[in-house]
């Protein structure tokens, strides 16, 4: 499985939907399936951005695209197995309906994203990595 398998899989569940929620969605899939599946749902790199956290390889797919469908990304959403399909859809059926800066709002308010931004100011770049037993750790523990 890829992100673009993980994001395609969110934009046929729920639509076009904008690039931040989209990437927030994938993120939140990411996190989940650390805690409930023991296992990444994909390898690409999550950054913490000032947004929020960011896969760049998505990023790049949709740069330039407020709005997100999924012909632009790409991606197989049969390539998710069943685990994977159950986590996202249990993360979608959570967070799926709430807004992108709701979903921004929160991120900014849990330890993964504010530890990788540790000494930076609020609105300032960043492409430090959220490490993958950061999110397992701390989504594990809620």
């Amino acid at each position: 499985m890829t992100v673009f398998d993980v994001a395609t899989y969110i934009l046929r569940a729920r639509g076009e939907m904008s690039a931040m929620k989209l990437q927030k969605l994938v993120y939140y899939s990411q996190c989940w399936s650390l805690v409930w599946d023991e296992r990444q749902l994909f390898n690409s790199r999550i950054e913490a951005w000032a947004n929020g956290p960011v896969c760049p390889a998505l990023y790049e797919k949709h740069r330039g695209n407020f709005r997100v469908s999924e012909g632009i990304i790409g991606g197989e959403p049969d390539a998710l197995d069943d685990d994977a399909r159950e986590t996202v859809d249990s993360v979608l059926k959570y967070y799926g309906d709430k807004t992108a800066q709701w979903l921004s709002d929160l991120t900014h308010s849990e330890a993964p994203w504010k530890d990788a931004r540790d000494g930076l100011s609020a609105g300032e770049r960043s492409n430090h990595p959220i490490p993958v037993a950061a999110m397992a750790e701390y989504y594990g523990s809620l």
